[in-house]
């Protein structure tokens, strides 16, 4: 069932909603999931919005599927249902699961079409991922396709296919290849300015119904300002 964008607090767009799953707009600078900033998130906000939508007493369930970085805004699901979060991992876990993204890259990368495949490792204490060598038994492999979209002054509008899904992984493979994501503080600090919104968004979500296995696919488009505009389609 769709609804009205407005029906959701802290200006969540729902974009689908039934008894197993959320489907929904992730805003900017929002967190997925609580952390130890105790900032708002989405999680715990969905959780509040459905209690008091639906007057329900106590817990209400809702499963965290997959995540968007803090700075990411587009689309997401949750699960309603216990059952619905498994199936929707397992799906994830047998690549039924698929996510494509915009982003906007400081400078051009050297082919229209690639796929990228390096091997990242995570230090959890600083939040940062870094690419290590083949044989680090530490790092996970990293695989996505891109596809240039538009180049202009400088900054190129790609098309993101994940084939995985590591931390940081989009941020940190564009930034190896000397195209770092606009606006990226943590990898791109030498040609990004302070306070610029980085250009990352979920732009499409395909995945079979957890419970009808039916495919459901939304889209959700970047905001066409600084800047996307000009380079969107």
């Amino acid at each position: 069932m769709m609804r009205d964008r407005r029906d959701s607090p802290y200006e969540i767009p729902i974009l689908f909603e039934d008894n197993h799953v959320l489907v929904v707009e992730k805003p900017v600078n929002l967190l997925s999931q609580a952390d130890q900033t105790g900032d708002p998130d989405m999680l715990t906000l969905l959780k509040q919005d459905l209690k008091r939508r639906y007057n329900k007493p106590g817990n209400v369930y809702l499963g965290l599927v997959h995540r968007l970085d803090r700075p990411v805004g587009g689309v997401m699901v949750f699960a309603k249902t216990s059952k619905a979060a498994s199936r929707l991992s397992d799906a994830i876990r047998t690549h039924s699961f698929q996510k494509v993204y915009m982003a906007i890259l400081r400078g051009q990368p050297g082919r229209q079409e690639d796929r990228l495949v390096h091997r990242l490792r995570k230090d959890a204490a600083a939040n940062r991922v870094s690419v290590v060598s083949r044989n680090d038994p530490q790092g996970k492999e990293a695989v996505l396709d891109y596809r240039v979209i538009a180049s202009a002054d400088g900054l190129s509008l790609v098309e993101i296919q994940l084939h995985t899904g590591r931390p940081h992984q989009i941020r940190v493979q564009f930034a190896e290849i000397g195209c770092p994501l606009y606006g990226d503080q943590r990898y791109g600090s030498l040609v990004n300015e302070p306070g610029q919104q980085m250009a990352l968004w979920a732009t499409h979500l395909t995945f079979p119904h957890p419970i009808l296995k039916e495919p459901m696919s939304f889209t959700s488009s970047p905001p066409n300002q600084i800047p996307w505009k000009g380079l969107l389609p």
